[in-house]
């Protein structure tokens, strides 16, 4: 690499529900920093803002989703009523597409690979080519919570079950180094940077607490002994996922060992508090300011 030249990654952004927030604060720190991002991999969350940023409009989604409060969240949630999922998902996606526009994958600036998981073939399944939103909508599919969607024949759900750090799309990239981040970092306390934003009613009561009423009220049968299992229902969700994916997150890093890791704790917030998106952001700007310094010139 020459001298002064702006070091070219490869960035891996992992799943993990609402922790993906902080891709957004690693990308601007990266940016700020002076590297140059040629290649983005990413699962579920990681592949939505990574989408987004090779689309060149972070920016937008960035000003959008800080100005979401826990009722707009809840008004993005369209009840699906299948049977296999709560949510349908594309209404999520449907803003995305109106607020920054649908290109194909193929034509983007940089290079990119949605991962997302083959419910038939028990496999990952990379997204490299066509529409952008399409992709990324198969990648966020997390099973009982939106809907699995059928691409090209197949029936795809999150990659993050199989692959919640996709590195093997960008092993044959031609980059300096190749940049991990991981949603499922060891647990420990990180002071909030910035407070949580008020929500339009003055309401300081738990986001958490909100979509655990609303699924209830789809989901109670009039049976009082239920309702403590339906009050944790999402508690054990979100805590079956982490424990899986942070288990798999450690063998893939284990096996593929990138140039550096920058690893957000898996403690921070919970995969559904979307309207924390200011300080998630900032979360991932600190980890990733405290993460860069230990990796010189000499390293690459």
């Amino acid at each position: 690499m020459e001298t002064g030249a702006k070091k070219t990654v490869s960035l891996v952004l992992g799943s993990g529900g609402a922790r993906g927030l902080a891709h957004i604060g690693v990308i601007q720190e990266l940016e700020q920093q002076g590297y140059n991002i040629r290649s983005i991999s990413g699962s579920s969350m990681g592949a939505l803002v990574g989408g987004i940023y090779a689309a060149g409009h972070l920016s937008t989604y960035t000003q959008w989703v800080t100005a979401l409060d826990r009722f707009d969240v809840l008004k993005l949630l369209d009840v699906s009523f299948s049977g296999s999922a709560f949510f349908k998902g594309d209404r999520i996606i449907s803003t995305l597409r109106e607020l920054i526009g649908d290109r194909n994958i193929q034509d983007l600036p940089i290079s990119y690979t949605a991962v997302a998981t083959d419910l038939d073939e028990n496999k990952e399944v990379w997204l490299s080519s066509g529409p952008l939103f399409d992709a990324i909508r198969a990648s966020i599919a997390f099973p009982t919570v939106f809907s699995a969607m059928t691409y090209n024949g197949r029936t795809l759900v999150d990659g993050g079950l199989l692959n919640p750090v996709p590195i093997a799309p960008t092993l044959h990239d031609h980059t300096d180094l190749t940049i991990v981040v991981s949603l499922s970092g060891k647990s420990r306390h990180i002071v909030p940077v910035q407070p949580d934003p008020i929500s339009k009613n003055g309401s300081s009561s738990g986001y958490h607490q909100k979509i655990i009423h609303f699924i209830e009220s789809l989901h109670r049968k009039g049976n009082d002994k239920n309702v403590h299992d339906e009050q944790n229902f999402f508690d054990v969700i979100s805590k079956s996922l982490d424990a899986m994916q942070s288990t798999i997150a450690r063998l893939k890093l284990a096996a593929y060992t990138p140039d550096i890791v920058i690893e957000i704790p898996k403690n921070v917030c919970s995969i559904y508090e979307f309207e924390r998106a200011r300080e998630l952001i900032e979360i991932g700007r600190q980890e990733t300011a405290a993460v860069l310094p230990h990796f010189g010139e000499n390293d690459f």
